[in-house]
């Protein structure tokens, strides 16, 4: 028996596929287009074929902005994928405490970008802010305006504050997804904590822990506001990430075909390790 197949749904799809394509599509093709080309204004352009992503790709500036990237992103990653997971597990799963716990870990999400970087500036400031007067009170001699690894410390901190709480609200919700059969076979068995953990949570938050390293990845590979405004990039460039030099290089020496060489080789990166991230993970999860 044939079953007939409604394609009446394509007709709800398409308005976003025409907003996807005009909103991403169509800047891509601009992209494209300035990153094969030189212009000088007045609108002419002269053919450079892939001139400008030898350069790039040859910049030892590029390499030094591409380390911090990947620096800054798998320090947040190792630190935020473990410290969500352990929360989500101290959060209760019954009773009025689930709703401010829940509540209280959304707020950090809510805050616009740009305020979270002037909120951790204000925060950090080693005269006045509360930070960097507690470290310099203890002895510490904290400054994230002058010391690079200060900057470091407070651009990763700050990260860990905003977005720890999608990972935690992202296992939580694995977490109560568990049937309570597991627990109760388990505590037939005499499971101690860690065997549960091992055996029913983490292979049951595969899944949602797959979203959220994805999801922190890209992220973090995209992140630009918010060290922006808390560090500008500096001292000097030590936390000039890969979207601030990009930024720099676009807008502040408006070196248009460089920076769009860039950015499409910073499209492929961040594609290439998330089909990376995900293979490995899905992978795992199958066998």
């Amino acid at each position: 028996m044939n079953k007939t197949v409604n394609q009446k749904a394509w007709f709800f799809v398409l308005p976003v596929l025409l907003l996807v394509a005009f909103n991403a599509i169509i800047p891509l093709m601009t992209v494209v287009n300035y990153s094969v080309q030189e212009t000088f204004g007045a609108n002419t352009f002269f053919w450079a074929g892939v001139r400008w992503f030898g350069e790039v790709l040859q910049s030892e500036r590029f390499h030094a902005s591409l380390g911090r990237q990947l620096f800054f992103t798998f320090t947040i990653l190792i630190i935020e994928i473990p410290l969500g997971v352990a929360v989500a597990l101290a959060m209760p799963r019954k009773g009025p405490w689930v709703s401010v716990c829940l509540v209280s870990m959304a707020l950090p999400l809510l805050i616009p970008w740009n305020v979270v970087g002037a909120i951790w500036n204000i925060f950090a400031l080693p005269d006045i802010g509360l930070l960097g007067r507690m470290l310099n009170g203890i002895g510490i001699d904290y400054n994230f305006t002058r010391q690079p690894e200060d900057a470091w410390f407070t651009v990763i901190l700050m990260d860990v504050w905003h977005w720890t709480s999608l990972v935690v609200l992202l296992a939580y919700a694995g977490l109560v997804s568990i049937p309570d059969a597991y627990y109760q076979a388990a505590k037939i068995d005499g499971a101690k904590a860690w065997a549960i953990f091992r055996y029913i949570q983490l292979p049951k938050m595969k899944r949602v822990l797959t979203i959220a390293i994805l999801l922190r990845f890209m992220d973090s590979f995209n992140i630009y506001t918010e060290p922006f405004v808390l560090t500008g990039g500096g001292p000097g460039n030590a936390t000039t990430l890969l979207s601030i030099d990009l930024v720099k290089i676009a807008l502040g020496q408006f070196d248009l075909g460089p920076a769009a060489a860039m950015s499409l080789i910073y499209f492929l990166i961040i594609l290439l390790f998330s089909w990376i991230f995900y293979t490995v993970m899905t992978r795992n999860e199958e066998q």
